[in-house]
């Protein structure tokens, strides 16, 4: 009677309208995001061209996280809207909110990694090289994975906080104990921290590469001759441009979901929430998608993954670009 009487109230809480769309969402963000994710994995790890950036690394790990939620979190989510209710004991409602919030961390993690990756090539390449050593690389994805779980170790084990059911929202998230909670404390240094570094330092390669423009645009005023970046340039500002993007779906995708929780923290409108909870899913399903429109490198060796293109031709295409390729990121090879 009182899983009843929960159920009762979250259908009243949450439209059944929203709570159909939110499960379907949810479904779809299963097959699409596993699919999506497991080939970004085999893709780039296959691709020799690929494989010498310490980038490439960043985002498989990146994908890895994105297929955790897609596998473990999503298919929870879609039963619980369905049935409107937690169905499951108290053990998965614990790991549901510790393998969410600690993947959500993973991904911002991972983006950083990658800003910081990016606006140091650009940047200082002496020190990208001295920097970015496959040892280096593999301790930088370990430590992301290891802060990222660690920081919800104490509301996981009661010490701060805990894990459980919030019976009118019939969901499973980090609750108050004792009139306390870590949420502030997560966002404050587990958060904003790695947000605004990415901030930073994309905003810092915007600017390098206008002043950059800018420069040689004079010289070849002055002199008449044109003189334009180098192909292995353009290339890593096509990837860096990639990664931009990448965190602008991050960041629209999960802001909504802030915003909503602030301004309407008595959950008065649920069917604001449902839409700002389905776009933060959508967060590990669209990256993907935004590497196979916006780098033609990622798209062949998606193509070439699916058997859709030829591996001999494109491993014959990768060698003739290593030379210029392997230059613009770490003169490492990165056989992890």
């Amino acid at each position: 009677m009182e899983d009843l009487n929960h159920t009762a109230i979250a259908v009243i809480k949450y439209p059944k309208g929203a709570t159909i769309i939110a499960a379907a969402s949810a479904v779809i963000f299963i097959f699409l995001g596993i699919f999506g994710n497991a080939l970004t994995i085999v893709a780039l790890s296959k691709c020799p061209k690929l494989k010498m950036q310490a980038t490439t690394w960043f985002v498989i790990s990146l994908s890895v996280s994105d297929m955790i939620f897609c596998s473990f979190n999503l298919p929870l989510t879609a039963t619980r809207f369905i049935y409107e209710a937690w169905i499951f004991n108290d053990y998965l409602c614990k790991c549901f909110p510790f393998f969410f919030y600690a993947n959500f961390g993973a991904s911002l993690y991972h983006i950083m990694l990658i800003a910081v990756n990016r606006y140091m090539l650009i940047s200082s390449y002496i020190t990208y090289k001295r920097v970015y050593r496959p040892l280096y690389v593999v301790i930088m994805i370990a430590a992301v994975w290891l802060i990222s779980f660690c920081m919800l170790l104490p509301p996981l084990l009661g010490i701060w906080g805990n894990m459980g059911l919030d019976e009118e929202t019939f969901s499973c998230t980090i609750l108050k104990k004792d009139g306390s909670s870590p949420k502030k404390f997560l966002f404050l240094f587990g958060i904003l921290p790695p947000f605004l570094i990415v901030l930073f330092c994309y905003t810092r390669i915007l600017l390098s590469v206008r002043r950059s423009k800018m420069v040689l645009r004079r010289i070849q005023e002055s002199t008449g001759a044109p003189c334009n970046t180098s192909t292995v340039k353009k290339d890593d500002l096509k990837l860096t441009k990639t990664m931009i993007l990448i965190f602008g779906g991050f960041v629209l995708c999960f802001v909504p979901l802030m915003v909503v929780n602030v301004i309407d923290e008595k959950i008065s409108i649920p069917t604001i929430h449902v839409t700002a909870s389905i776009l933060a899913w959508a967060s590990a399903v669209i990256n993907p998608i935004i590497y196979s429109i916006s780098s033609k490198t990622y798209r062949n060796a998606y193509m070439v993954a699916l058997g859709i293109k030829r591996s001999t031709n494109y491993a014959r295409a990768a060698t003739s670009g290593t030379a210029k390729t392997t230059t613009s990121d770490s003169g490492n090879a990165f056989a992890l």
